[in-house]
């Protein structure tokens, strides 16, 4: 076997985390990365561990139909990185990239090319390859993002993958400070100015940088964007108290055979806590993504009210499980609040 390694990087899991400390969201428009510098860091801590230079890295990230976007493009060009997409379904969900993920790492093993695998991701569903390739004789090493309030002291990683690798190593708390930056902010002025969005009679299509490239008219016999009185039509999705039933002061893990579900129940004030975290990331989500919308988005996403895109309820439930962890987010009561607050917080910035 080659005496080299190889970097398997799940592109989803690393800037949820990386961005989400930078701007307090998942929401990708929230934040920029510089990926020359993340890319060159990752490669460093890679080394610095195992003193074997690499073979590739490959970048593994979701996009419409699996067609590279400008951003993955600048990635691919990069010296030594290969970019592999999967598909974004309709309901927002990635596609293929763990089944890419785990196939390519397996086969690197299987053909001896690599004798080091390093893992940056944090899916439990990757834990069959990792045991098939350590069965071929590769070791596996966990590439995360420090966390010293949690049991692995990593973030976001599933403890049946951490149980399954051979080592668990950070990269530096500095590398992802640098590279993370938050890109909008929310400030009164930019919520006067746009107060009036949704009675835009024509759309207004901005560049990535935010800089207005065109003005689009709607086209004859399209239809008009929703008036003012129309919208006042609209049943507001109003937030609805959270009834919390009586339960023991002390945490226990609860097991349920007849409903086939398990958790953890905890005591009235918990609760209170994890509906109160959910509005702030309901609110703060909706902030961000009003900072850099469309006015077209915006007439769109009214329009569809209560309901919301996939992609925006993935940000909230993302962002959610960044705070709560994912059990709690599975909770009706805490998903019901997030929507309610994105919804308020949106309401109060038009």
């Amino acid at each position: 076997m080659m005496s080299q390694s190889a970097i398997f990087v799940d592109a989803s899991f690393l800037l949820a985390i990386g961005g989400h400390r930078a701007s307090g969201t998942t929401l990708r428009a929230s934040f920029t990365v510089n990926y020359e510098s993340l890319i060159e860091g990752i490669l460093r801590t890679a080394k610095d561990f195992s003193g074997l230079e690499n073979l590739r890295i490959y970048w593994y990230d979701a996009a419409k139909d699996a067609i590279f976007t400008d951003q993955h493009k600048r990635i691919g060009l990069l010296p030594g990185v290969k970019v592999r997409l999967g598909r974004i379904s309709f309901n927002g969900e990635q596609k293929g990239v763990d089944l890419k993920l785990g196939l390519d790492l397996v086969g690197i093993a299987r053909n001896r090319a690599a004798s080091v695998a390093f893992l940056v991701s944090g899916d439990d569903d990757l834990a069959e390859a990792v045991e098939e390739a350590q069965d071929l004789g590769m070791k596996v090493v966990l590439i995360g993002v420090e966390k010293a309030d949690h049991r692995l002291g990593v973030a976001s990683v599933a403890e049946h993958l951490a149980l399954r690798v051979d080592s668990i190593i950070t990269l530096p708390e500095e590398l992802i400070k640098s590279v993370f930056v938050k890109a909008v902010s929310w400030d009164a002025e930019h919520v006067s100015q746009t107060a009036n969005i949704a009675n835009a009679p024509v759309s207004v299509k901005e560049s990535e940088r935010g800089v207005v490239e065109a003005h689009l008219v709607p086209k004859p016999g399209a239809p008009k964007p929703p008036t003012p009185a129309l919208l006042n039509q609209r049943p507001k999705f109003q937030a609805q108290a959270p009834v919390i039933a009586p339960a023991p002061a002390d945490y226990q893990l609860v097991y349920s055979s007849t409903q086939q579900t398990s958790g953890f129940a905890g005591g009235a004030g918990d609760d209170m806590n994890a509906m109160d975290v959910a509005v702030q990331v309901g609110s703060s989500v909706a902030k961000n993504w009003h900072a850099s919308t469309t006015q077209t988005e915006l007439q769109d996403l009214i329009a569809d009210r209560p309901l919301l895109p996939a992609e925006i309820d993935r940000v909230l439930l993302k962002d959610c499980a960044q705070r709560l962890g994912e059990w709690k987010t599975d909770l009706q009561d805490v998903r019901r609040a997030l929507r309610v607050a994105f919804w308020e917080q949106l309401d109060q910035l038009t």
